[in-house]
């Protein structure tokens, strides 16, 4: 190929030498560095997620892993061919850029929990986490935007093989929420000064008034803002320092009259997101409250709404509404194993004192019974409305309400589920919720509880205190119950503090061998050895009971023998030997006598010829 271009004149020597070496380096500056470089752009080249294409599939089929706003993003970015920067996906299917980029992060943190896969080591908290799903690399100048991803080829590879075909691949344009002759939609940054208002003392669907005119009289900074402000337009509530964090959504329920701006708080943040967080935002550096913080309504672009709420929804997801399956009183009493007269006591009491302990000896069905309790109350198996936690003799007011925690280099004021779940319920203040806890004579109660001693009692509901972490006035709802579960047979266990034990109603759980549910489920075995072992752990229940070292909280609980479709003689003894003589030793170490009597007794079902 070279001879049909080459003269005389080109070069002198005829071994063609020099043209051996002017093309080696030709090759080596120019097609190997190109290549190379194509390669080293992509970032990262050292890290891999290590998640196969069957994986993938897998995940892609977990609603919990990819939802729907994912699966959108996937398609979007597989219809790109496999690689595109968020501003062109934005432009191209509608959404802003962050809906992409945030959807991404959020993806791959729940692709992480899920599969437990390495994480790459990044000092930005964003950048390692889009890696387990893309590699990445700078766009070119005449692209819109600044990143662009691709797929990982696995993940793609799994898309290929997916159906993607009720996914949109466009956003549908949003029919006009304001009707032709009317303007549109306005959306507002109202601050809240800390040390003035606040919108926790604001209540879910409460009608606030804002006056445009300060303390002396004069018009309030960006006046003109207040004017704007229409009905229906959308508010991001920030409280400022010491909080500074946005904190609420609200919404304008009437124009302005001249003095006050009327608004209604929409929902209470159960996680607020810090100032930091949206400052460091390059999509927010124009945004009126970060060019001038002073005043207190300043404008927001849709698009600046709409970036600020994906962040918002990150933190605070809504929970999807599903339809619930009901539960009434009769399931709780074929399930809990309790009379009829018992549980109405027990709902009475958690209506009337709104704080109740379930006590008893293990084996009775307290946390069973717990959940049941809720679910009856509510009249649903709603389990968002139900928190679920364990008491430790480490559980602090840290973990429970609020502390600083490690964080980088510094610490930052973390929330503990109890404040959260408080503001949860807040939000949806004509229903019921109800937290749970476990074991709760296992922990410090005066150390776990603070100030929320008085604010659980149910006189106190509603009552704002001031919280020793933030300074901040904190309430806890009224439509908010605790339910405790306390084991009376654990001897190592103090009793519960009394300062504690006054604000909450005892109710003791007691087995329910005699109850109209076990002997229902006892018929339905039709067991001779259930039957006649069930007889003789009443007897031994009589005797505990009458015992004056031990007592009715230590009797045996039904729930040893309970959950069984089909019983066996095999299991019969295995519940025997290592659950109920076990603790037959604890209760009676000092009269080996008597245990050895209850040893004979129960062994005895067993070798009786029927």
């Amino acid at each position: 190929m070279l001879q049909s271009v080459l003269t005389d004149h080109c070069y002198p020597d005829k071994a063609l030498k020099t043209l051996t070496m002017d093309l080696g380096f030709y090759i080596s500056r120019f097609y190997t560095k190109k290549s190379t470089e194509d390669h080293a752009e992509w970032f990262p080249m050292d890290y891999s997620p290590n998640i196969t294409t069957e994986e993938w599939l897998a995940l892609l089929a977990d609603k919990r892993v990819f939802n729907t706003k994912s699966l959108k993003i996937m398609k979007r970015i597989k219809d790109c061919g496999g690689m595109a920067t968020c501003k062109q996906l934005s432009e191209k299917y509608g959404n802003n850029p962050n809906y992409y980029n945030s959807g991404s992060s959020a993806l791959a943190k729940r692709v992480a929990e899920t599969t437990e896969c390495p994480l790459m080591t990044s000092h930005n908290d964003n950048a390692k986490w889009w890696p387990i799903l893309y590699v990445g690399k700078h766009a070119d100048k005449d692209m819109a935007g600044n990143y662009m991803w691709k797929l990982r080829d696995e993940l793609s590879k799994a898309l290929d093989q997916f159906d993607l075909s009720e996914i949109p691949l466009y956003e549908e344009e949003p029919q006009a929420k304001i009707s032709q002759g009317k303007e549109k939609q306005g959306y507002w940054w109202l601050n809240a000064n800390p040390k003035i208002w606040r919108f926790s003392d604001i209540d879910i669907g409460e009608t606030q008034r804002y006056t445009l005119y300060n303390e002396n009289g004069n018009k309030r900074r960006i006046f003109q803002n207040f004017l704007d402000a229409k009905a229906g337009d959308l508010i991001i509530g920030y409280e400022s320092y010491p909080v500074k964090q946005v904190v609420a959504l609200a919404k304008v329920l009437e124009e302005s009259d001249g003095e006050y701006l009327y608004f209604e708080k929409t929902e209470g943040l159960v996680t607020p997101i810090d100032y930091a967080t949206l400052k460091n935002c390059p999509e927010l550096e124009k945004m009126e409250y970060f060019q001038n913080p002073q005043g207190s309504l300043f404008k927001l672009t849709k698009e600046e709404y709409d970036f600020i709420e994906d962040i918002i929804r990150e933190e605070n997801p809504i929970t999807p509404k599903e339809n619930m399956e009901a539960y009434s009183k009769d399931q709780f009493l074929e399930e809990v194993y309790m009379t009829e007269e018992r549980y109405e006591t027990l709902i009475s009491l958690l209506k009337h004192k709104k704080n109740l302990i379930l006590q008893g000896a293990p084996g009775v069905g307290k946390t069973f019974a717990a959940k049941r309790l809720a679910y009856a109350m509510m009249g649903l198996k709603d389990d968002s409305r139900i928190a679920f936690i364990q008491f430790h003799q480490n559980y602090s007011y840290e973990d429970f309400m609020m502390g600083y925690k490690p964080k980088e280099d510094g610490f930052e004021l973390q929330y503990g589920i109890f404040y959260q779940f408080c503001q949860k319920a807040a939000n949806i203040p004509d229903q019921p919720f109800f937290f749970i806890i476990d074991e709760i004579n296992r922990g410090n109660m005066s150390k776990i509880f603070g100030e929320l001693l008085m604010l659980i009692e149910k006189d106190y509901r509603g009552t704002k205190a001031t919280l020793a972490y933030n300074g901040m006035p904190f309430t806890v709802p009224k439509n908010l119950y605790m339910i405790g579960m306390m084991n009376t047979a654990d001897r190592s266990l103090a009793m519960i503090d009394y300062a504690l034990r006054r604000r909450f109603s005892f109710f003791e759980i007691e087995p329910g061998f005699h109850s109209a549910g076990f002997q229902s489920y006892q018929s339905a075995l039709d067991h001779d050895t259930f039957n006649i072992l069930i007889e003789r752990i009443k007897e031994l229940n009589q005797e505990i009971a009458a015992d004056s070292s031990l007592g009715p909280g230590f009797r045996i609980g039904h729930s040893y023998f309970c959950g069984q479709a089909e019983c066996t003689d095999e299991w019969l003894k295995e519940v025997v030997e290592y659950d109920i003589l076990p603790m037959l030793h604890e209760y009676w170490f000092d009269e080996p006598d008597k245990l050895q009597r209850w040893e004979n007794i129960l062994r005895g079902v067993f070798n009786d010829e029927r």
